[in-house]
């Protein structure tokens, strides 16, 4: 019973987006981290921040 909810709650964030950070993160260390140059990995507002304009600001319709 608790593995089921647990997967219900993995696929809950998954759907709303409440996860998107925790992946960010998770993909910066595996492909960022190891060069020298790379930026550091945005704060958690600063990625909402972008992650929110990227869907909702500018013309978002096909023709």
């Amino acid at each position: 019973m608790l593995k089921r909810i647990k997967h219900l709650w993995h696929i809950l964030r998954r759907l709303t987006g409440d996860d998107a950070y925790d992946i960010y993160l998770k993909h910066h260390m595996e492909f960022h981290d190891s060069s020298l140059d790379a930026p550091a990995a945005l704060s958690r507002k600063e990625f909402f921040r972008l992650w929110q304009d990227s869907k909702w600001k500018g013309i978002k319709r096909c023709c």
